[in-house]
């Protein structure tokens, strides 16, 4: 018999929680971008244009995830 937690979920059932957690994430993101699909006008550094709002959406989240990324490899090499 494997030895008892003092407190919270094991790492399997944890492990499982976050990534329920991740495909819940997933699927409204998708759902929010799909539900936009409006032409709208961007200001690009460079003029201005128009592009479908589901565009924007993925073009600001990959930016964001691509600098959340960098942000916590910095803090890491802080440590």
């Amino acid at each position: 018999m494997p030895p008892k937690q003092k407190h919270g979920l094991s790492p399997v059932k944890r492990e499982r929680a976050r990534t329920g957690a991740l495909v819940i994430l997933a699927v409204l993101i998708t759902l929010f971008a799909v539900f936009n699909l409006d032409t709208v006008k961007v200001n690009w550094v460079f003029g201005t244009d128009q592009a479908p709002l589901i565009i924007v959406i993925v073009i600001s989240l990959l930016v964001g995830i691509v600098l959340t990324h960098f942000a916590e490899r910095r803090a890491g090499k802080r440590r």
